[in-house]
């Protein structure tokens, strides 16, 4: 078994990031951000790799001086079961936590995975409005969303 190492990603992995999410892109599971907005978020990004190959990403987004978001999770599905995704949204919780962020939240059909590392349901209207309108209008589902949201308090 290789070893999984945590790491920001360069521009250069973002044609195996996008490899890698593109069927629960297809899916509808995650949305889908062309190559020009994952560079210029490219900071946000937590990367697992396996040797040279990224096996799973998250991102952690900011949206107020308080509140950040976890999105875009994904874990290659031959490397689910390895706490990989446990360990990007760790990483993730950590760097808000630094930045001075008070609340993480996430959007999400895996409710038990984040319950099982700190989060709470929360209603989806108690998000910030501008989380609805600037991403969840591109979702295929919109706007019969069945997404959970759940939030952690860090600070």
């Amino acid at each position: 078994m290789s070893e999984i190492y945590y790491l920001k990603p360069h521009l250069s992995d973002i044609k195996q990031m996008q490899q890698l999410v593109l069927p629960e892109i297809k899916s509808g599971k995650i949305l889908f951000r062309n190559d020009d907005e994952i560079a210029t978020n490219i900071r946000s990004y937590t990367l697992a790799k396996s040797k040279n190959s990224v096996v799973g990403f998250g991102a952690l987004h900011i949206h107020t001086d308080t509140l950040a978001e976890v999105r875009s999770l994904i874990v290659d599905e031959r490397h689910r079961g390895k706490k990989i995704g446990r360990h990007i949204v760790q990483r993730c919780v950590k760097e808000a936590k630094e930045l001075g962020v008070q609340k993480v939240f996430t959007l999400t059909y895996e409710k038990v995975f984040f319950e099982k590392l700190g989060f709470k349901e929360i209603p989806k209207e108690s998000l910030p409005e501008h989380k609805i309108w600037a991403d969840c209008v591109k979702c295929k589902h919109f706007p019969i969303c069945d997404e959970v949201a759940l939030i952690i308090n860090i600070l």
